[in-house]
Protein backbone atom coordinates (compact mmCIF):
# COMPACT_ATOMS: atom_id res chain seq x y z
CA UNK A 1 0.00 0.00 0.00
CA UNK A 2 1.55 3.32 -1.32
CA UNK A 3 1.64 6.08 2.06
CA UNK A 4 2.84 9.72 1.24
CA UNK A 5 3.42 11.62 4.44
CA UNK A 6 3.94 15.56 3.78
CA UNK A 7 5.95 17.84 5.83
CA UNK A 8 7.66 21.59 5.82
CA UNK A 9 4.03 23.55 5.85
CA UNK A 10 3.41 26.90 8.04
CA UNK A 11 3.13 30.00 8.11
CA UNK A 12 5.55 32.53 6.26
CA UNK A 13 5.25 36.41 4.94
CA UNK A 14 4.70 37.31 1.68
CA UNK A 15 8.14 36.90 -0.58
CA UNK A 16 8.96 34.11 1.88
CA UNK A 17 10.21 30.51 0.79
CA UNK A 18 9.47 26.88 2.32
CA UNK A 19 10.29 24.04 1.41
CA UNK A 20 7.72 21.07 1.21
CA UNK A 21 8.47 17.21 1.96
CA UNK A 22 6.78 14.19 0.91
CA UNK A 23 8.08 10.38 2.41
CA UNK A 24 7.04 7.90 0.20
CA UNK A 25 6.70 4.13 0.98
CA UNK A 26 4.75 1.12 0.40
CA UNK A 27 6.70 0.30 -3.23
CA UNK A 28 9.40 0.98 -5.19
CA UNK A 29 9.71 5.05 -5.46
CA UNK A 30 12.38 5.43 -7.99
CA UNK A 31 9.86 3.76 -10.70
CA UNK A 32 7.22 6.49 -10.32
CA UNK A 33 6.42 9.62 -11.49
CA UNK A 34 5.24 11.95 -8.18
CA UNK A 35 2.91 15.50 -8.05
CA UNK A 36 2.16 18.08 -5.85
CA UNK A 37 -1.20 19.68 -5.53
CA UNK A 38 -3.05 22.08 -3.67
CA UNK A 39 -6.82 22.82 -2.38
CA UNK A 40 -7.11 26.83 -1.53
CA UNK A 41 -10.03 27.80 0.83
CA UNK A 42 -13.41 27.48 -0.90
CA UNK A 43 -11.78 26.14 -4.46
CA UNK A 44 -10.84 23.00 -5.63
CA UNK A 45 -7.83 20.98 -5.48
CA UNK A 46 -5.28 21.95 -8.59
CA UNK A 47 -1.96 21.05 -10.03
CA UNK A 48 1.09 22.67 -8.77
CA UNK A 49 4.18 20.20 -10.14
CA UNK A 50 4.53 17.22 -11.65
CA UNK A 51 8.09 15.02 -11.90
CA UNK A 52 9.30 12.06 -13.83
CA UNK A 53 10.53 8.92 -12.09
CA UNK A 54 14.32 9.96 -12.72
CA UNK A 55 13.68 13.63 -11.82
CA UNK A 56 14.94 14.81 -15.05
CA UNK A 57 11.45 16.17 -16.41
CA UNK A 58 9.28 18.54 -14.68
CA UNK A 59 5.80 20.22 -14.96
CA UNK A 60 4.60 23.60 -13.38
CA UNK A 61 1.31 25.10 -13.57
CA UNK A 62 1.59 28.86 -15.03
CA UNK A 63 0.72 30.14 -11.02
CA UNK A 64 3.82 28.75 -9.68
CA UNK A 65 5.80 28.77 -12.90
CA UNK A 66 9.84 30.15 -11.87
CA UNK A 67 8.74 30.33 -8.17
CA UNK A 68 8.46 26.77 -7.13
CA UNK A 69 10.27 23.97 -7.67
CA UNK A 70 10.15 20.12 -7.69
CA UNK A 71 12.56 17.65 -7.53
CA UNK A 72 12.89 14.06 -5.66
CA UNK A 73 15.65 12.21 -3.91
CA UNK A 74 15.50 8.61 -4.76
CA UNK A 75 17.71 6.90 -2.47
CA UNK A 76 15.94 8.75 0.49
CA UNK A 77 12.09 8.10 -1.28
CA UNK A 78 11.12 11.72 -0.92
CA UNK A 79 10.17 14.26 -3.08
CA UNK A 80 9.79 18.02 -2.35
CA UNK A 81 8.82 20.99 -3.80
CA UNK A 82 10.65 24.49 -2.75
CA UNK A 83 8.52 27.42 -2.64
CA UNK A 84 9.94 31.10 -3.16
CA UNK A 85 8.62 33.98 -3.61
CA UNK A 86 5.33 32.94 -1.72
CA UNK A 87 2.09 35.14 -2.36
CA UNK A 88 -1.23 35.47 -0.25
CA UNK A 89 -2.78 33.45 -3.19
CA UNK A 90 -0.33 30.16 -2.82
CA UNK A 91 -2.26 29.80 0.76
CA UNK A 92 -3.88 26.40 0.45
CA UNK A 93 -3.58 22.88 1.87
CA UNK A 94 -0.34 21.11 -0.19
CA UNK A 95 -0.80 17.29 -1.50
CA UNK A 96 2.06 14.86 -2.41
CA UNK A 97 0.23 12.80 -4.83
CA UNK A 98 1.23 9.44 -7.27
CA UNK A 99 0.04 7.73 -9.70
CA UNK A 100 -0.92 4.39 -9.91
CA UNK A 101 1.77 2.92 -12.57
CA UNK A 102 3.19 5.72 -14.84
CA UNK A 103 6.85 6.96 -14.82
CA UNK A 104 6.73 10.05 -17.07
CA UNK A 105 5.84 13.88 -15.74
CA UNK A 106 2.50 13.75 -17.55
CA UNK A 107 -0.06 11.72 -18.93
CA UNK A 108 -1.21 10.12 -15.65
CA UNK A 109 -3.82 10.98 -13.21
CA UNK A 110 -3.04 11.02 -9.01
CA UNK A 111 -4.27 7.91 -7.18
CA UNK A 112 -3.01 7.75 -4.01
CA UNK A 113 -2.65 11.11 -1.89
CA UNK A 114 -0.79 12.28 1.85
CA UNK A 115 -3.22 14.17 3.87
CA UNK A 116 -2.09 17.40 2.97
CA UNK A 117 0.66 20.12 4.83
CA UNK A 118 -1.26 23.56 5.38
CA UNK A 119 0.45 26.47 3.84
CA UNK A 120 -0.44 30.06 4.46
CA UNK A 121 0.88 33.24 3.31
CA UNK A 122 0.43 36.62 4.87
CA UNK A 123 0.03 40.00 3.20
Amino acid sequence: QVQLVESGGGLVQAGGSLRLSCAASGRTFSSYAMGWFRRAPGKEREFVARINWTGGRTEYADSVKGRFTISRDNAKNTVYLQMNSLKPEDTAVYYCAAPDDAAYVSGWAPRHWGQGTQVTVSS
